[in-house]
């Protein structure tokens, strides 16, 4: 395993290390981790049941922006990939950010269906990790050449991605202003994953993945409870990031009239007849 973590720099704080490894009590780790894990669990069941998707006929939309973004993005990740590799620090690819730019990398490519519109909405919900990483960024171990730089990029292009694809529309559409079914479901996962996966490699490698062995230096809620806290924090941003991405897209792609492209961003999508259908759905299962 030594590729994967043994070049981790374990003298920039808070960055991995038994020092970081050890701020939790052990006993209190496994406390809120099975508190934790059970919210998530009962939002994931109570949201599944009630996520609806459109029923139409999708139309693939093949556009030269499109295939330019996923070269780029594709281009961004497969940077990001050789640094790590060359660093001997690819454990650092499991962080949300990097995870999201893969799922981002499969709306473009991907085929239009069903599966995408969901993997689509839920990845709105998953903006808080570029934005965050531009509010507190963490760019000290790196140092090979242009990795600051494609650090900034990545984060960056990770909202063009989803601004595109609305303006795209068809298989890339959003439930109703109101619904929040979306958004639990959405951060039902993302919890699960940084409890369940992130902590379970992040114990025995002793690397401070996404922050789940100890807090950011930065972080206002230092302590035993910064995990509690986060996760309450981020249950707010991560609906309302969401909200106001999709309000700002909506005003530039339906109202400004120097954008507009459309009427909306809800369930316009064109069937196999050429008629426009914007409300019928159905349960996801």
């Amino acid at each position: 395993m030594e590729w994967a973590y043994s070049g981790v720099n374990k003298t920039v704080p808070r960055n991995a290390g038994p020092e970081c490894a050890d701020f939790m009590n052990p006993t209190w780790r496994l406390i809120d981790t099975v508190f934790v894990l059970a919210f998530a669990v009962t939002l994931f069941k109570w949201s599944y049941s009630r996520i609806t998707l459109p029923t139409v006929v999708y139309v693939r939309r093949d556009r030269r922006g499109r295939r330019a973004l996923l070269v780029m993005m594709s281009l961004i990740w497969g940077m990001e990939i050789g640094y790590k590799f060359s660093s001997r620090t690819v454990i650092y690819l499991l962080n949300p950010c990097h995870i999201t730019t893969a799922i981002q990398i499969y709306l473009l490519a991907a085929s239009p269906s069903k599966t995408v519109t969901a993997v689509f909405r839920v990845h709105l919900n998953l903006l808080n990790g570029p934005l965050l990483a531009f509010l507190f960024p963490e760019t000290d171990t790196r140092i090979l050449p242009l990795e600051s730089a494609i650090y900034w990029i990545q984060h960056g292009m990770m909202f063009v991605v989803p601004y595109y694809l609305l303006r795209l529309g068809g298989v890339y559409n959003v439930e109703k202003f109101s619904d929040l079914t979306w958004n639990a479901f959405s951060y039902s996962i993302n919890v699960m994953y940084h409890f369940a996966f992130l902590q379970t490699i992040a114990i025995p490698t002793e690397v401070n993945l996404n922050h789940m062995l100890c807090p950011a230096i930065l972080d206002p809620f230092e302590g035993q409870l910064y995990r509690i806290f986060a996760v309450v924090h981020q249950a707010i941003l991560c609906p309302v990031l969401n909200k106001i991405f999709c309000l700002i897209a909506n005003f530039f792609l339906t109202k400004f009239w120097m954008t507009k492209v459309k009427s909306t961003l809800y369930y316009e999508v064109t069937d196999a007849n050429g008629a426009t259908d914007t409300g019928n759905h159905h349960h996801l299962h």
